[in-house]
């Protein structure tokens, strides 16, 4: 699962690393949803994810080759219903984090912290954004030292696919919880 606030870079990171044509719900924002989404700091922002974005990536990797299906939150609070159905019996999550919206973050990490789910924050580098070491990211969002704090270029395949990549590394070796969402769901089984 990708998450992270309006505007992080969702839908962008589905389609830049996904191997078919991502499916998208972006609806154009309207003057209906002015009061509900602030387009502070992203001023130029013309549409927003109304349900869920799906792309895939296989990682043919010789020793445990995987396929996965990648699912774009929505990242407006409003739609935090919909993110327990995208959740259910996914490896674990990445929250894009937009610094310049910072606020933005903590509704998908407090998810993610509730439901037991693996996640790690990927810091995504905006043009003309100031860019912070992830340990002053980490400390801005209260992060426990176990969930993995990168950088990452949106727009750029290898950045999210390393990001992809570091997630199930996190996912295998993070300690089973009891969250709301736990499974026995395996990486295999995902």
């Amino acid at each position: 699962m990708i998450a992270g606030g309006f505007g992080a870079g969702k839908t962008t990171a589905v389609g830049a690393v996904s191997e078919i044509t991502p499916l998208s719900t972006e609806e154009y924002l309207t003057e209906a949803g002015a009061d509900v989404d602030s387009l502070d700091g992203v001023e130029t922002k013309q549409t927003t994810t109304v349900a869920f974005d799906f792309g895939r990536l296989s990682l043919p990797d010789p020793l445990e080759p995987l396929e996965l299906f990648l699912f774009g939150a929505p990242g407006q609070d409003r739609f935090v219903d919909l993110w327990y159905d995208l959740a259910r019996g996914a490896v674990g999550a990445v929250v894009l984090v937009d610094t310049r919206r910072l606020e933005g973050s903590f509704t998908p990490i407090s998810f993610f912290e509730d439901i037991g789910l693996p996640f790690l924050v990927a810091v995504n580098q905006f043009d003309g954004a100031h860019r912070y070491h992830p340990e002053q990211v980490r400390t801005a969002l209260e992060l426990s030292t176990s969930v993995p704090v990168i950088t990452c270029d949106a727009r750029d395949p290898n950045h999210v696919a390393g990001a992809l990549l570091t997630l199930v590394d996190h996912a295998e070796s993070a300690p089973a919880d009891t969250g709301r969402l736990a499974s026995p769901t395996t990486l295999q089984d995902a």
